[in-house]
């Protein structure tokens, strides 16, 4: 796989060269060339090849799992380079100030704040703080309790035993609570 190469071209490439394989008379298992796939794929699939591997049979694995595994990844990838990207370019708005320098004194005064960049820590919403969140009281964290009767078996087992010695008598006595 060439790097930044989508998985469906990939994945199109290599089958159009299983099925030019296929037609001169080799014969090729699902589960062969789903192993060959994974072992072709870049690094950034690193962890998404083991989590196949230890949750799939290799050789009972087809194409089409194997494809739909992929596509999730990638969009998931995908998801989270947009997601990046936008946090990129909100905090690039903002101007970057050294240490010192200028900007000491009385400060510039009250300054409006944009609250469709500030995103919540508790639900990952924009528009609020997590002190203003709505779903924090939703959400409280409390531990609940089931009481339930309990219940206390006891054994009650006595042993009396007269054993006469040379000496004298003896009686132990053994009492099992």
């Amino acid at each position: 796989m060439k790097e930044g190469e989508k998985v469906d071209s990939y994945l199109g490439r290599t089958l159009n060269v299983v099925n030019k394989m296929k037609s001169n008379g080799e014969a090729m298992k699902q589960c062969t060339v789903a192993s060959k796939i994974l072992r072709s794929l870049t690094s950034k699939f690193n962890y998404v090849v083991c989590s196949i591997e230890e949750s799939n049979d290799l050789g009972t694995l087809s194409i089409d799992e194997l494809h739909g595994s992929l596509l999730v990844h990638e969009q998931r990838m995908q998801e989270f380079q947009t997601k990046e990207h936008v946090l990129e370019t909100t905090n690039d708005d903002r101007p970057i100030r050294g240490r010192g320098g200028r900007g000491r004194g009385r400060g510039r005064g009250r300054q409006s704040l944009n609250r469709s960049i500030v995103e919540c820590f508790k639900c990952h919403k924009l528009g609020h703080f997590q002190y203003e969140c709505p779903d924090w009281e939703k959400k409280a964290n409390y531990a609940e309790l089931e009481e339930e009767e309990e219940l206390l078996l006891v054994a009650h087992e006595e042993l009396h035993q007269t054993i006469q010695e040379e000496l004298g008598s003896w009686t132990p006595i053994a009492v099992i609570i």
